[in-house]
């Protein structure tokens, strides 16, 4: 009986599973594609909405709830891509037009796990990591009630020429980061996962491929620049060295020849602005030269138009008053004006008046929030433009509100584009619309605005050099490690246990810059800069260095002009104005390289621009350090 039934089953199912075969299904064709990218589009840009305005309450008022909704967000956004890039596979050896394929490429650079559960996991690490570190604060001495959120740390370390306060400054603010060590960990795994399934080697692998380029030639690409740039950071370097141990004796020597992390006025020692008044030029020659008081001059612009504004520099003032609060709200509004002026100037709109309602210009008082400055766009009504910030009145917030409104900028201008368009050629471009408008705050254009009231010199020429070159150029090998030391990470040639040793590793191979105490793996010092924990890419920024002078160069040429390039100001030049607004129209409908050609001229990140605009400072360093007998360059620690 059991043979027969076996039997019956077997002869049954002979037609059963013939009958189940499918049809051989038709290949697809370019019109389901596209209808196929049309669902793809609008439902992400529904979901990106979402997600902004949920990213927007969990930056400006840390709690639980905005956490979850934030988290959730993410979670939903990246499960939707999940599903509609495997989806997408089908179309992979369909011949497409250009638009469409260009879609389906920027589509695929998507790293996160189709597990559902581990991409919830993954969006409650991340928001996790955020929250700590916009919640960390340093308390002096021990004492709860007198504590420092970063901003305030960095305007001690600015200020202070202390180096015992410095040093306590700057292990105060690193010692917020171990307790983030093992849910970095968990993240790094969490990420890995996703780039793997979705082809690529490891979340390195995947960052390093959004660049028009294969990930190796876009790592070459970049240490070829360094390559371009080290002769300039070092001989930069050995002045300020030589300089720091003028004024602060053994406790900025080292015999290796690097130079302590704290001594440099900054809590990550990637821009040494604020280190000027030690460093700057006491040559006869500069006798007669006084440095432009951007701060100075600000605050007495400021007041003199917003009165109001006068408590935020009151040294009298309690700061936790409401008044006091209130003045800080109108001086930080004030500077973004300045740098809205200038946008307008060359023929940008103004902003929108929720651009001053919705914005967040200082730190609330009623709630944790990220002081770390970011702009925010793509919110339900495409027009709400804001940013995030807590302002100071003084040069490198100056400097920053240019930045941030460069992003609005670039935001706004490609709207109009299909949703996988709307971004910039590269992240990096992103990051140089609103440098490349800074470098155009020349001395001209502050007596255009009525900052200054008269012109300096032209011997005034190499301070204001050292004074930019002590952001922009110390800060290039700083902007190129941070992701070298992240691809190691992501690959697995660095392991959890030697996180800290092989960050200081590279502090010293690239920067020539020391921790100045003993660090080891109980320390997680690269979870104190935000750029690690909110798991941002930061190679960008190395770009937005070269990209904002080859830019800068453009938009001089535009306007007419053909003098020194550090002198170039393109302020009220609508032909500048122009040039800028095609490129940021553009999004990211084209390969980098086409729209940095259309742009410059030249398709390549090229350093030939910022050594351009930095030679006579070159020159000038070589001379000193000569005299100094200060040699460049160090030897890394054992």
């Amino acid at each position: 009986m059991q043979s027969r039934l076996c039997l019956l089953f077997m002869i049954a199912a002979v037609p059963l599973a013939a009958s189940a075969v499918p049809p051989k299904a038709k290949p697809p064709t370019v019109a389901e594609a596209q209808a196929f990218m049309d669902k793809v589009e609008a439902e992400l840009a529904a979901l990106d909405v979402e997600s902004v305005h949920a990213g927007w309450m969990s930056q400006t008022d840390i709690n639980d709830d905005t956490d979850y909704a934030a988290s959730k967000s993410r979670e939903r956004e990246s499960l939707k891509i999940n599903e509609f890039v495997i989806a997408g596979r089908r179309f992979d050896k369909l011949a497409l037009p250009p638009a469409l394929a260009r879609k389906f490429k920027l589509l695929d650079l998507n790293g996160s796990p189709t597990d559902p559960k581990l991409v919830a996991e993954l969006a409650q690490t991340s928001l996790a990591l955020e929250g700590m570190y916009g919640k960390g604060k340093y308390c002096l001495k021990g004492d709860t009630t007198n504590c420092l959120g970063i901003e305030d740390i960095g305007v001690r370390m600015a200020r202070s020429r202390d180096p015992k306060e410095l040093l306590d400054l700057w292990t105060g603010w690193h010692a917020i980061a171990p307790p983030m060590r093992d849910k970095y960990a968990r993240l790094v795994e969490l990420s890995n996962q996703g780039a793997r399934e979705f082809g690529f080697k490891d979340t390195g692998d995947l960052w390093r491929a959004g660049y028009d380029m294969t990930p190796a030639q876009f790592s070459a690409e970049l240490e070829a620049t360094w390559q371009q740039l080290q002769p300039l950071y070092k001989e930069l370097h050995a002045y300020v060295r030589f300089k720091l141990i003028q004024k602060y004796g053994a406790a900025a020597q080292r015999p290796d020849g690097m130079i302590p992390a704290h001594l440099l006025g900054n809590p990550w020692a990637q821009e040494w602005g604020n280190v000027y008044d030690i460093v700057q030029p006491t040559d006869p020659a500069f006798a007669n030269v006084r440095m432009i008081d951007l701060e100075g001059a600000l605050k007495k612009q400021i007041v003199a138009q917003h009165p109001d504004a006068a408590l935020a520099f009151s040294p009298t003032a309690d700061p936790s008053s409401d008044a006091a609060h209130a003045a800080d709200i109108v001086a930080g509004k004030a500077m973004a004006a300045y740098a809205e002026r200038f946008y307008t100037s060359i023929g940008f709109d103004p902003l929108p008046a929720t651009f001053w309602e919705r914005s967040q210009f200082v730190r609330p008082r009623d709630r944790d929030a990220v002081c770390h400055a970011s702009a925010w766009y793509g919110f339900s009504d495409p027009k709400d433009l804001r940013i995030k910030m807590c302002i100071k009145v003084d040069a490198d917030d100056f400097t920053t509100v240019h930045h941030e409104e460069g992003h609005l900028m670039y935001g706004r201008a490609y709207v109009p584009q299909p949703y996988l368009f709307r971004a910039g050629a590269d992240d990096g471009f992103h990051e140089a619309i609103g440098d490349s408008v800074a470098l155009a705050v020349t001395p001209p254009y502050l007596k255009q605005i009525g900052l200054i009231d008269e012109l300096p010199p032209a011997e005034a020429d190499i301070p204001l050099q050292l004074r930019t070159a002590l952001d922009k150029v110390a800060f290039l090998p700083f902007g190129l490690l941070i992701d070298k030391w992240r691809w190691e990470v992501f690959s697995g040639q660095v392991k959890p246990a030697d996180y800290n040793k092989a960050w200081w590793a590279l502090r010293e191979q690239y920067q020539g810059v020391a921790a100045p105490v003993a660090r080891s793996e109980a320390d997680f010092d690269p979870g104190a800069k935000y750029h690690i924990a909110g798991n941002v890419p930061y190679a960008r920024y190395y770009l937005a260095t070269l990209y904002q002078f080859q830019f800068y160069k453009a938009m001089c040429a535009a306007s007419g002009y053909s003098g020194p390039l550090n002198r170039c100001t393109f302020y009220g030049s609508k032909p500048a104005g122009a040039k800028l607004k095609a490129m940021l129209e553009a999004g990211q409908s084209a390969p980098a390289q086409l729209t940095l050609q259309r742009m410059t001229g030249t398709d390549h990140l090229d350093a030939g621009a910022l050594l351009e605009y930095f030679r006579p400072l070159h020159e000038w360093l070589k001379k000193q350090n000569e005299l100094n007998k200060s040699q460049p360059g160090w030897r890394q620690a054992d």
